[in-house]
């Protein structure tokens, strides 16, 4: 296979990402409504939806170890076809518990997708480029979520399991885009792997990676069915996911300059905070055209400052070291994700404001506590950064 420069690299892997997250997203607005016609009580649903993330907890970390140990590429073929198959069975006549077995299979192949993806990123370019760099994936992360559940649009509830079917069938389209592609690392170093290495860049990210999975979880839980009980249409419900998406791919570009020029550790806090407000919002807003442009402003605040983050994380990396870190992000985010899930489906049935509140103070708690870990850490890139994330 021939060596395809960092950009050629980039635009494949942006085609990857892309494609996974059109299908993954085509009936992902609806999944609770289509959980709970299946049986599934708030309870059971918010349980299912956390089985995604408890099933990346578990996987995200040793599955960097692997791509750092035995290159990307394997990693990024296997998560993709995992994935597609596992989507497939949503077209089976089950019930709703059954389908946490799906949600393992799904959130262990797409947490290895987002470890290899953004290791390699991180591996292809300088540090002083990778937040332009890392914003191209997560426009095509956006572009997926803006375009999933529009191709989606005409199944009703009733019809998810056979766009689930198609999902499958579009992942396992992305896993021969995969196979020919070259990510830039060796497929296997028999040398052993350096100790992992903490320092501030990696803590804070660490730290920002936990609040932003918070809020995450209480939208993958609790979104849907709220707007349901404020009486939004299917329509409404897909549209405020695309209208989320939309912001985002516009002004990532924006966010990965904005990385790579300004303060990282400022652009991240400033983020954080924006995206806790908005969180605790959102449960009085009880106007669901409102709602979609509320989610519209939130979703610019999110795009100018996650490149900001993910940059930090890989701040002061050695190469082979960046798959076990991103997988490290992925965890502390996915097992907020898996926290607020099964707490937020709970306490959706006290209150319906409830997650909403409660996730955004301690969501804002976490970002305020950045500015302690990431003391001292270089937060606007010279090209004199030492290894530790510090200036010179």
């Amino acid at each position: 296979m021939p060596v395809s420069t960092p950009r050629q690299t980039l635009n494949r892997l942006t085609v990857i990402v892309l494609i996974q997250w059109v299908g993954a997203t085509l009936g992902l607005p609806l999944l609770a409504l289509f959980l709970e016609h299946r049986g599934g009580s708030p309870h059971v649903i918010g349980l299912i939806v956390a089985s995604f993330f408890i099933a990346g907890v578990a996987t995200q970390f040793f599955l960097g170890r692997l791509a750092d140990r035995f290159g990307r590429r394997p990693i990024l073929v296997a998560s993709l076809i995992a994935y597609g198959l596992a989507s497939m069975t949503y077209a089976l006549p089950l019930s709703a518990p059954w389908f946490a077995l799906t949600r393992v299979v799904q959130g262990a192949s797409a947490g290895a997708l987002e470890v290899a993806s953004m290791s390699a990123v991180a591996a292809l370019f300088a540090e002083g480029e990778r937040g332009r760099a890392v914003s191209r994936i997560f426009a095509a992360q956006l572009t997926g979520v803006a375009l999933g559940p529009l191709a989606g649009v005409l199944a009703s509830v009733n019809d998810l399991g056979w766009v689930f079917f198609v999902t499958g069938v579009v992942s396992l389209i992305a896993a021969v885009v995969a196979y020919h592609t070259n990510v830039g690392d060796r497929a296997y170093d028999p040398t052993p792997l350096d100790a992992l290495r903490w320092n501030r860049p990696l803590a804070g990210a660490l730290v920002a990676a936990s609040a932003t999975g918070l809020a995450v979880g209480v939208y993958e839980t609790c979104w849907s069915l709220l707007m349901h009980a404020h009486h939004a249409s299917t329509l409404q419900i897909r549209l405020s996911w695309t209208m989320f998406a939309l912001p985002f791919v516009i002004f990532s570009r924006l966010g990965g300059w904005i990385a790579d020029h300004l303060n990282r550790r400022v652009t991240a806090l400033l983020g954080l905070l924006n995206g806790a407000a908005f969180l605790a919002t959102y449960p009085h807003i009880h106007n669901n055209v409102v709602m979609l442009f509320v989610g519209s402003a939130e979703s610019v605040g999110a795009s100018l400052s996650s490149p900001s983050i993910v940059s930090l994380l890989s701040q002061g990396a050695r190469p082979r070291e960046l798959s076990r870190r991103q997988g490290l992000y992925a965890t502390s985010t996915t097992a907020s994700l898996a926290l607020a899930s099964i707490t937020s489906g709970f306490m959706f049935t006290v209150n319906t404001a409830l997650p909403f509140t409660v996730i955004a103070v301690t969501s804002a708690g976490l970002a305020v506590s950045t500015v302690f870990v990431w003391r001292g850490v270089r937060g606007r890139i010279t090209p004199a950064v030492l290894e530790d994330g510090r200036g010179a």
